[in-house]
């Protein structure tokens, strides 16, 4: 059933700004009931969030909502009509990509249009507008294909709008695109929203969530709560200590051993450099870790210096809380090891030096600087096109770099070696499985590659299976799984070998929040166990799980460090505006300030300055003389995307001869 504080939601929406509303949806397959009776209603101009985990029942709402499929049961009514009448009105942006990749951008759009049946003087006039609001209007010609993921996104969305829809569905946006590209395109669903565009997102992103000005939480086809993202934090009654200290694991095990029914300690996340606690009281919380660390020596030395912050829950603390109250938290099955532990912590897995890659004239990768020792995880992050993937493959040996010098668990010849390549395992960007093999049949396929013991077979491909939560679904098709569990199935393969070195290419592309938590829960375990990890990712909010990271642009290194440290290299201040008129303000304040340094946060305004002090003051001024009326003001702490955002812009900005 839906929440009470759903409807309550609901009853705040003023009725005559109506443009969606659901009552009772229902859907069945056969004896599956994907979606169980929801409510929910969108007002004109809002931005209105779904998250859910993979098969919540996300998809089916959003088919239902665009007229593509009937519902079972309920009301269901868009723009005043049934969904499948008011289809002209509607924009739907699927989870995979809607374009002909052998087509321009400029055919993409006329195809969109013609479908739409949009006269060509409105046509020309509107691919003008979408194309430099995207800011791809200086290519019209180039074929989608040729497009980086960010670009053919906006490019979708653009043939979304091409029609002039009231209503925009946007299931998944952003899966697999970079950091600058995602906010980007946030930046432009503000701008539609601004212009009483109606929209419906869902994302596995849940800082993209904080940008919504409602979210619903959606689980087992139902409804468990609505609200802006101020209330669902509120509403969690959990606070959030941040811990620091450099034994790590040793504080980790000291907090997660059980304390009994009247602990305050709800929840301890790792991360690369701290950990994250929930507690229910927070002054009873803080006691009770210094007591739980005090009573642990840390690292061998009692009194190891502990740091704990306060600081507020995020949306991810919300969403993992109240799925675990559902019961729906993945258990964490030990890894069946056969091969002893290897006395190597600390010792140089990966080593690189001025590793440059050449396609033709094109320098694709300019003397990267790489050092990653056992039982580290190191992340490599950079926009879409910045080298990584390509760095990837010349350190595990699927590329001849043009220069440069690289160790690989002590190799520095041979790097192709069939004996080398038992030691690593490697998961790429693109699916590694064969659609047109069952689960089993893969997992098998990859035993022997990897030349897993045929004794110890079983208990791997049983592990996959178990911590998939595929059990007794071995036999299908893999090509029939959703992508989310087709990227734990590829881990599992990756990984079944017990490698020593491991390159993940985005491992969590298009994986829900508790899914991606469980990823990291084994990647730390094989990093514990004395595994050299080497990732990618756009998700920042994951990386924070890295002991070390580089930020990477046009193909050099921009940035290194530790998350703390890198946070904490950044210039200036990060300030937060809290506005009525929060795109007004944004559309202002970018022609005074850099736009990279403006974003939208739903009701708030992130705006990085770098000379605070003096700045604030005139941020101020400016908004005042525009009669913007300022709620609130503050500085609060870089994100790790804030802080990659700046770092990747100002670099950009270097390399192309303007200013810092």
């Amino acid at each position: 059933m839906t929440s009470i504080a759903a409807h309550s939601s609901i009853a705040d929406v003023a009725a005559q700004d109506l443009i969606i509303r659901v009552r009772g949806l229902r859907k069945k397959y056969g004896t599956l009931e994907a979606v169980q009776g929801i409510d929910f209603e969108v007002q004109q101009g809002e931005v209105f969030g779904i998250i859910g985990p993979d098969g919540a029942g996300k998809t089916t709402t959003f088919q239902i909502l665009s007229g593509v499929m009937e519902a079972t049961g309920g009301d269901i009514q868009v723009l005043g009509k049934a969904p499948r009448d008011a289809r002209l009105g509607i924009g739907y942006l699927t989870q995979r990509f809607s374009l002909y990749l052998d087509l321009s951008l400029e055919e993409n759009l006329r195809y969109s249009a013609g479908l739409r049946e949009v006269p060509e003087d409105l046509f020309l006039e509107r691919s003008r507008k979408y194309l430099k609001l995207m800011d791809l209007d200086k290519f019209p010609k180039r074929l989608a294909g040729q497009l980086s993921g960010g670009m053919k996104q906006k490019l979708a969305l653009c043939c979304a709008l091409i029609a002039q829809p009231k209503v925009l569905l946007l299931d998944e946006p952003t899966t697999g695109v970079d950091p600058v590209s995602r906010r980007e395109f946030w930046d432009v669903l503000a701008t539609l929203a601004d212009e009483g565009v109606t929209m419906v997102v869902a994302t596995p992103y849940l800082d993209e969530a904080e940008r919504c000005d409602r979210i619903a939480l959606i689980y087992g086809g139902q409804l468990q709560q609505i609200g802006t993202p101020d209330q669902l934090r509120a509403g969690l009654g959990l606070h959030r200590l941040e811990v620091r200290t450099e034994a790590i694991e040793d504080a980790e095990r000291a907090l997660t051993t059980p304390q009994g029914t009247d602990s305050s300690i709800i929840d301890v996340q790792t991360f690369g450099d701290r950990l994250d606690v929930l507690v229910k009281d927070i002054q009873t919380g803080e006691a009770q870790i210094r007591l739980l660390l005090d009573k642990s020596p840390l690292d061998g030395q009692p009194g190891s210096p502990v740091h704990i912050s306060r600081t507020e829950p995020t949306l991810e603390n919300v969403f993992v809380t109240h799925l675990r109250q559902q019961g729906s938290d993945p258990p964490f099955i030990p890894f069946p090891r056969i091969y002893p532990r290897e006395n190597n912590q600390g010792e140089m897995a990966i080593y690189a030096q001025d590793l440059s890659k050449k396609f033709g004239d094109f320098q694709a990768v300019k003397d990267v600087d790489l050092e990653i020792h056992y039982g580290e995880i190191y992340g490599l992050l950079g926009a879409n096109g910045a080298g990584k993937t390509t760095t990837i493959k010349m350190l595990c040996g699927l590329l001849e770099r043009s220069a440069g010098a690289i160790i690989l668990a002590g190799q520095t010849s041979n790097l192709r070696s069939a004996e080398l390549r038992k030691r690593m395992g490697y998961m790429s960007q693109k699916f590694t499985l064969y659609d047109d093999l069952t689960i089993l049949q893969n997992l098998e396929f990859y035993c022997g590659v990897y030349g897993v013991p045929r004794h110890a077979r079983r208990a791997k491909i049983d592990w996959v299976l178990e911590t998939c939560g595929l059990t007794g679904q071995e036999n299908m098709l893999t090509g029939q799984l959703p992508g989310g569990w087709k990227q734990r199935v590829a881990f599992g393969a990756s990984v079944m070998h017990e490698p020593k070195i491991l390159f993940l290419d985005e491992p969590t592309s298009g994986v829900d929040p508790l899914a991606r938590r469980q990823f990291w829960r084994l990647i730390e375990d094989f990093a514990h166990n004395g595994t050299a990890v080497l990732v990618t990712t756009h998700y920042l909010e994951e990386a924070e799980h890295c002991h070390q990271m580089s930020f990477m642009a046009s193909g050099e290194t921009v940035a290194k460090g530790s998350p703390s440290q890198i946070k904490a290299q950044q210039p200036g201040q990060l300030i937060e505006v809290g506005l009525a008129e929060t795109q007004v303000a944004s559309n202002l304040l970018k022609t005074k300030f850099d736009p990279w340094r403006v974003s939208i946060f739903a009701d708030y305004l992130h705006v990085v300055l770098d000379r605070p002090d003096q700045q604030i003051s005139e941020l101020k001024s400016i908004l005042q003389a525009a009669a913007i009326e300022i709620r609130s003001i503050r500085t609060i702490p870089f994100s790790l995307e804030d802080a990659f955002i700046g770092t990747i812009s100002r670099a950009l900005e270097s390399q192309t001869g303007g200013a810092p």
